[in-house]
């Protein structure tokens, strides 16, 4: 891996495979009754989350303190980027304080590339505007090997609000490479402009009839719709929303018992997602929450572990 984390392009197959496997060694000392592994004893993360979250930041901070990393969390509000201080500023005196790496999450595309030009600290992206969130499509893959094995000519099904989603554009980089035929539905006003060059550079495919795509699934990703990110009436109304793209129970029962259903949350249930789909026996929605810690235990050890040896 290289210094840092901020794209799946940052990652070649052999570097994913390589994360994977060590996740699943991490993944079994969820199991344990003591947590806890010395590989990043003495090492310093920070979190540093300008936008709101439970299941990355919690993860994070449970990843690092596991591996007996020194974890520190600091928000947006609770930073002096509320009073006014420059993310620059902010950033660079984080890092004067030795931090070993930074796990970042940032309303604003591109900004995790630009701190990792200034910093000499790792830097994670944890999610940055619309732009990229490669530990959960890092989770994501490895939930879905888990489930299937190998992702080779699987059929992954990616439904929803793909216009402000951050996790569908890390997941095509992820899923493709590893090998997986992809499809992305979603009504005319919330596919991304531009789609049609970008599907024929990176081989997805791409439709507006969920009904259509649904039958051929391997499994299923349904993406939450970003209400806090829309400006304007994207769909007339939840509940046309739901029956045109939602994951209904109807949709459900046309799914083979053992497709398995994600979902990287926080859900809306009801609106992309039927309570009974997301807890159906099939849904893999919890699975994933354990997958990212494993995930990114794995991504800290690789990019803190080997400096310090």
């Amino acid at each position: 891996m290289e210094r840092h984390l901020l794209s799946i392009d940052d990652l070649s197959v052999d570097d994913i495979t390589t994360l994977f496997a060590t996740a699943a060694e991490m993944h079994d000392v969820q199991r344990r009754e003591v947590k806890k592994l010395p590989a990043l004893r003495g090492r310093t993360v920070i979190n540093l989350f300008f936008e709101d979250s439970t299941r990355t930041r919690s993860s994070f901070e449970i990843a690092g303190k596991w591996l007996s990393a020194d974890t520190i969390n600091i928000t947006g509000k609770g930073s002096s980027t509320s009073k006014g201080e420059s993310l620059r500023d902010t950033v660079l005196t984080i890092a004067s304080m030795g931090v070993d790496a930074l796990v970042m999450r940032h309303h604003a595309s591109g900004a995790a590339h630009q701190v990792a030009q200034w910093i000499d600290a790792a830097v994670i992206n944890a999610g940055d505007g619309t732009h990229e969130h490669p530990t959960q499509a890092l989770l994501d893959a490895y939930t879905l090997t888990r489930r299937l094995g190998s992702l080779e000519g699987r059929h992954v099904v990616i439904v929803g609000d793909l216009t402000h989603s951050r996790v569908f554009r890390s997941n095509i980089g992820c899923l493709t490479r590893l090998g997986a035929r992809v499809t992305v539905v979603a009504p005319p006003t919330l596919m991304p402009s531009g789609v049609a060059a970008w599907s024929a550079a990176d081989g997805f495919a791409t439709s507006y009839d969920l009904d259509e795509v649904l039958p051929t699934a391997d499994a299923v990703m349904m993406l939450r719709v970003q209400r806090e990110r829309m400006s304007g009436g994207f769909f007339p109304s939840p509940r046309e929303y739901a029956v045109g793209y939602g994951l209904t129970r109807d949709r459900l029962a046309t799914l083979g018992p053992d497709v398995p259903i994600c979902h990287p949350g926080p859900m809306n249930r009801g609106l992309e997602i039927a309570a009974d789909a997301a807890d159906a026996a099939q849904s893999a929605i919890l699975e994933q929450v354990s997958a990212g810690v494993a995930i990114r235990m794995s991504v800290l050890y690789h990019l803190l572990a080997g400096e310090a040896s």
